[in-house]
């Protein structure tokens, strides 16, 4: 079951992420609604995003840290 207004993104407040380029270039911007990660390009905000599972976006930056 998906909790209610899960896919209303419109009010969430995303944060680009810090190994992003600071000129303008490929940015990545991560936000939270109900226990799911929102993933989304800073340069097309609206063009829609990834969305995982708060546990899932934990075990991809766990395996990022290990150099998997």
């Amino acid at each position: 079951m998906t909790a209610p207004g899960i896919r209303d993104w419109a009010t969430v407040r995303f944060c680009k992420s810090s190994c992003s380029s600071t000129n303008g270039g490929n940015c990545v911007e991560i936000g939270a609604r109900f226990g799911v990660i929102g993933v989304r390009d800073s340069k097309s905000p609206g063009a829609g995003l990834i969305e995982l599972p708060a546990s899932a976006w934990a075990g991809f930056l766990s395996a990022l840290r290990a150099g998997a």
